[in-house]
């Protein structure tokens, strides 16, 4: 026989939901992030956005047919999806070329080589990501600012960049009040940065439709969101002059676009409620430790893949009892 069908123990649920399903409810949870990027970023969002998901799906295609000789897996929407984050993930001015083979690596590498969709120890979005931020740093830490100035092709660092470098330099916290934008402009995206990281709420409406159609739950999101405030805090009521205020942390960065899409994946994220929350807490206790004592100025997508690698023994540790079994 070419394949094998595993039956698992006992109890067994089914529903109506197909990974076709999943995919596409997350990718419209998306939308709106999507369409505010393209508002702030302009032609270069859209072609960011354009290219990433082109070269994810053409890479699912033909690695999976022409090398790995397997079934095209391009209609269950995950190549796209992918496409989506990686695009998410990048600044709108990086270059085309780079996009194609920060596409080549999350598919051909952080999925494909596994073995494909359900298969991947790692969020393939955040391979593809970190592969770039390590092999092209100027490019990947060049952002765009906010386009609505109506000047084309102006750079500038992000809030974690700003505090990063002051802080660097001995600047206190104090001082930098007219250069870090405030929280209201972080929530709705007055700001520059990667195109998933530019307005809390467009996220948070997303999370939202996610939770309603049961994608997501809770546990994830609230464990990180809630770790980071917890820790930032801490340390912002030690000093205030050297650490910013945990609403900063919550709403700069990718510290909603991870918590609410990409440490949620199904693949890669534990499968217990119990699990699922020391994995979120472990995520926000690196997060901050990275953004703070780190020399990144943004931690989130390491912390990830980090607890990626953990999530197989907060599987085997977090289970639930057999069932049936009496419970000592």
């Amino acid at each position: 026989m070419s394949k094998f069908l595993t039956i698992s123990p006992s109890p067994h649920v089914k529903g109506e939901e197909s990974v076709q399903k999943i995919m596409l409810w997350v990718i419209l949870a998306m939308v709106p992030a999507m369409v505010w990027s393209f508002v702030v970023f302009g032609m270069g969002a859209i072609i960011t956005t354009s290219v990433a998901i082109l070269s994810c799906v053409f890479f699912e295609y033909a690695i999976s047919r022409f090398i790995l000789k397997t079934e095209n897996s391009v209609g269950d929407l995950s190549a796209f999806l992918t496409g989506m984050l990686l695009a998410f993930n990048v600044p709108s001015s990086l270059p085309i070329w780079m996009i194609i083979i920060g596409a080549l690596v999350a598919i051909g590498i952080g999925k494909l080589s596994f073995g494909g969709l359900g298969n991947n120890p790692f969020n393939p979005a955040l391979v593809g990501r970190v592969f770039l931020l390590i092999s092209f740093p100027v490019d990947m830490t060049s952002w765009p600012v906010n386009n609505n100035s109506g000047v084309d092709g102006v750079t500038g660092a992000t809030p974690l960049g700003l505090v990063k470098e002051a802080i660097s330099s001995g600047t206190p916290i104090s001082q930098l009040t007219d250069q870090v934008p405030s929280n209201m402009d972080l929530f709705f995206g007055n700001i520059g940065g990667s195109l998933g990281e530019i307005s809390a709420i467009a996220l948070i409406l997303g999370a939202l439709f996610m939770l309603y159609k049961k994608v997501i739950t809770w546990h994830i999101p609230v464990s990180i969101l809630g770790t980071m405030f917890v820790f930032a805090g801490l340390l912002w009521t030690v000093d205030s002059e050297q650490f910013m205020n945990p609403m900063f942390h919550l709403l700069t960065g990718g510290a909603m676009l991870g918590a609410l899409y990409m440490a949620t994946d199904m693949v890669t994220s534990p499968m217990t409620p119990k699990g699922q929350l020391i994995y979120g807490i472990g995520i926000g206790i690196i997060t901050i430790s990275i953004r703070v004592f780190g020399a990144y100025p943004e931690g989130i997508s390491f912390a990830i893949l980090i607890m990626n690698a953990v999530t197989p023994l907060l599987n085997r540790y977090c289970k639930p009892k057999d069932f049936g079994r009496r419970a000592k």
